[in-house]
């Protein structure tokens, strides 16, 4: 069970608000303007960057952190309508809004706000003026598709919930935005379909963020740790994706996704195994292409896991499964090598992953350049050496090109990591090492869950309606349930595929 931690309390503002930080207690600001001034420069430890303007003989004041605000705007928004209201209008100023809480002025300035504040009135103002550093929102590298859409997400929170709101345009939408970390106090925002989602599945992914105490919270890698159902798995039970329309598209399935300030990703949930082989390519492209793309994804977990060991159990226990043609030219490749097949695998796994992990270190052109060149020059010299045979190249080769098919990197990256214990198995026991490894690996992905669905589904339990989009990829119009591993309140989408082919389609 997981261990619960003392709860935080959400914020649910709209976009353009601040959310209040919910641990600070509420501290009534005072009349005196120096009083006010010293309570929050004290607070914020008088630090460099906090900067004063007097206005009006030392009877305003406007208070803002040039290090997280906009120049341009305190100019256009606060001092030139400021020089055309009087003290008794200033609450009729656009993107203004009033506070009593000074705590709740201090956390409106470390977000990026301004405050003004005025001698003898305890109302503050507080203006957003927010700097914008945000990056174009260019295509995903590690997602990148041939048909569809190429936009990706970026850093910023309200970016991302408008890419979401512009493919749905609904007022089911739903927006709630929670503050966690202690101390980097992350903006967080879920965001799902009202009567479509299931309500469990969203309270229990409140009650999850609610009871993360933690100082640190930068990006969704360290909530997915503290709110998915099994961190010990090696399995990832949350969809990571950069793409708005995927996670559009799952939003739209009765899924929930979470997007976090300073993070391009965003996480999804409840997911299965089958939904990290799903592609927007295999909807964009035609069913039958989308099939057969799909099922080699597939057949490469098999190759990612298993070839390897495979390898090693043929040549060093069961020689007698290979046909006769095979048996002289594998017999004379391994003949020489002085290590057993055990030792060639280990060594060539992990000269793949330290080629693979320089080149995402370095570079790009250089990346690329050691990826090609150095597996070509190892590759051969190893062989050249003796220490691995000409098979075990081409194995470990396409073991790792196997484990580069799968579309999430999660996944990939566990799929790398089960390949060590089955080797182990296999030049323990055999065949037999294998066969009970993927017993075992097959008994985890059933008992797995992911936030109250089962992970293996639709095999486990088995649903046949639901293996129209797993193995195979029907066309769209017989597809008319949404999955029911989504846990939607509403599983059916409308009949459109039923009224399509008795209107349309049977005419023509």
């Amino acid at each position: 069970m997981r261990k619960l931690l003392r709860p935080r309390q959400s914020a649910t503002e709209n976009q353009s608000s601040v959310v209040k930080e919910q641990e600070s207690p509420t501290k009534d600001s005072f009349r005196s303007l120096k009083d006010n001034i010293d309570y929050i420069s004290s607070e914020l430890h008088h630090s460099h960057d906090l900067k004063v303007t007097h206005m009006d003989g030392n009877r305003q004041a406007l208070l803002y952190f040039e290090s997280l605000v906009d120049q341009e705007q305190i100019q256009n928004k606060i001092f030139i309508p400021l020089s055309n209201y009087s003290d008794r209008t200033i609450g009729q100023l656009p993107n203004r809004r009033g506070t009593t809480d000074l705590n709740d002025a201090i956390f409106a300035l470390l977000s990026g706000c301004a405050v003004f504040v005025q001698e003898g009135n305890t109302e503050i103002s507080v203006f957003v003026v927010t700097m914008s550093n945000n990056r174009n929102m260019s295509e995903p590298d590690t997602e990148k598709v041939l048909r569809g859409s190429h936009e990706g997400l970026v850093e910023s929170v309200m970016i991302n919930i408008n890419l979401i709101r512009k493919r749905i345009q609904h007022r089911d939408l739903t927006v709630k935005y929670f503050r966690v970390g202690k101390k980097t106090n992350t903006n967080l925002a879920i965001m799902y379909m009202e009567g479509l989602v299931n309500p469990d599945v969203v309270k229990k992914i409140e009650d999850r963020i609610k009871h993360i105490s933690a100082d640190t919270i930068i990006s969704p890698g360290y909530i997915e740790e503290m709110v998915e159902d099994n961190s010990l798995s090696p399995f990832p039970q949350m969809l990571n994706t950069e793409r708005p329309d995927r996670g559009a598209a799952n939003v739209l399935e009765g899924r929930v996704i979470l997007l976090s300030e300073g993070s391009s990703t965003c996480l999804v949930f409840p997911v299965t195994f089958f939904t990290f082989y799903q592609t927007p390519d295999d909807y964009n492209s035609r069913w039958i292409s989308g099939t057969f793309i799909r099922l080699i994804r597939l057949m490469s977990f098999l190759i990612a896991i298993g070839l390897p060991a495979f390898y090693i159990a043929v040549v060093g226990y069961h020689f007698e499964v290979i046909p006769d043609t095979l048996v002289i030219p594998i017999k004379s490749s391994i003949n020489n090598i002085a290590y057993p097949p055990i030792v060639e695998a280990l060594v060539m796994v992990i000269i793949i992953e330290l080629i693979r992990e320089s080149g995402i270190r370095l570079p790009s052109p250089v990346g690329q350049t050691i990826g090609i060149v150095g597996g070509l020059v190892i590759g051969d010299a190893v062989v050249k050496a003796g220490l691995v045979s000409n098979l075990m190249v081409i194995v470990v080769a396409l073991t790792a090109i196997a484990s580069f098919v799968v579309p999430s990197n999660e996944l990939s990256t566990a799929l790398r990591l089960l390949t060590f214990p089955l080797i182990l198995l296999a030049s323990t026991f055999g065949f037999l090492g294998i066969v009970f490894g993927f017993f075992g690996l097959l008994i985890h992905l059933c008992r797995l869950e992911s936030f109250g669905s089962p992970y293996f589904a639709p095999l486990a339990p088995l649903r046949v309606k639901d293996l129209k989009d797993t193995f195979i990829r029907l066309p769209l119009f017989m597809m008319d349930n949404r999955p029911k591993d989504a846990q939607p309140a509403k599983s059916n989408t409308g009949d459109t595929s039923r009224e399509w082919k008795k209107n349309g389609r049977s005419k023509k």
